[in-house]
């Protein structure tokens, strides 16, 4: 007779830079019905909130930890502008351009006992980056963590590209914003969250900013990568939390983006059951 076990799950977190905070509620879902995923995959900044996710925090701790640091716009500005003097220092001794270092970045929003390499977490964890020289997408699984979820982190132009193993790394968005592919082989029920966000309304009389346009022109490149992905790698569950009028660099609406994956929280919770639940008969027809 076969055992009847749990199924392995892999959860892709996806790219969306603030609209990524809406991957809270869901960590927090897997978590209060006691299970734990056997591989988590992250890009951009759900490399960031994967990694801690990975290291043992949990998405409740996750969402205060969020609350503390975003919560207003003098407390995220506070730790950036530490980072950005930083940045300016080194850029009047080296003369390289001002940019914000994500490695800075890292160390600004992650505890000061963070694991240092992949081996030392405790869920098995992928992290997408971009090698700018190659055109491809790299992923890591072990050796250090700090400069592999850096380099995801790394945005064009806003964030220094990050030289790791080689390579020279940018946001792993550019490549692969929801990594379904990194995940899949390990899993029974496989989970792919989608923050890239909605389109914007914007009203008749207002022309969008050269800003505007290219983090719309982002969002809807990384739709087309996501819906390809998608097609190659069909997930079990999908979610795509309702976010609109949130800039991609809008941190302090923390509550409110979070609100926005809270609204999909329960709905995922039931679907998560189900699919476990058939899973499990699956296995008993099987024995």
């Amino acid at each position: 007779m076969s055992t009847i076990s749990d199924p392995r799950i892999g959860i892709a977190l996806g790219a969306g830079s603030a609209r990524g905070l809406a991957h809270v509620p869901f960590m927090e879902a897997i978590d209060e019905l006691g299970l734990k995923p056997a591989r988590i995959a992250g890009t951009s900044i759900g490399a960031l909130l994967g990694a801690g996710w990975a290291a043992g925090l949990s998405g409740a701790g996750v969402r205060e930890l969020s609350y503390q640091m975003l919560g207003s716009v003098n407390g995220l500005f506070g730790r950036l502008f530490a980072t950005q003097m930083r940045s300016i220092r080194q850029s009047l001794r080296t003369g390289i351009s001002i940019q914000l270092d994500p490695e800075q970045i890292f160390d600004s929003f992650t505890p000061p006992d963070f694991p240092a390499s992949f081996s030392a977490l405790k869920i098995p964890f992928t992290c997408i980056a971009t090698d700018f020289n190659s055109w491809h997408q790299v992923a890591f699984y072990e050796g250090p963590l700090r400069p592999a979820v850096a380099g995801s982190l790394a945005v064009p132009s806003l964030y220094r590209p990050v030289h790791h193993q080689d390579r020279l790394l940018v946001d792993g968005g550019v490549t692969n914003p929801m990594p379904l592919d990194a995940v899949a082989s390990d899993a029974d029920i496989l989970i792919g969250i989608d923050v890239n966000g909605d389109p914007q309304d914007w009203p008749e009389n207002r022309i969008p900013s050269p800003l505007d346009i290219a983090f719309g022109s982002a969002q809807i490149m990384a739709h087309s990568l996501i819906a390809n992905m998608i097609a190659a790698y069909r997930p079990d569950l999908y979610f795509r939390p309702r976010i609109r009028g949130v800039g991609a660099y809008e941190y302090w609406k923390v509550r409110e983006i979070i609100a926005a994956g809270d609204a999909d929280k329960d709905r995922f919770k039931r679907a998560l059951t189900v699919r476990i639940e058939d899973f499990i008969a699956g296995r008993r027809r099987i024995s």
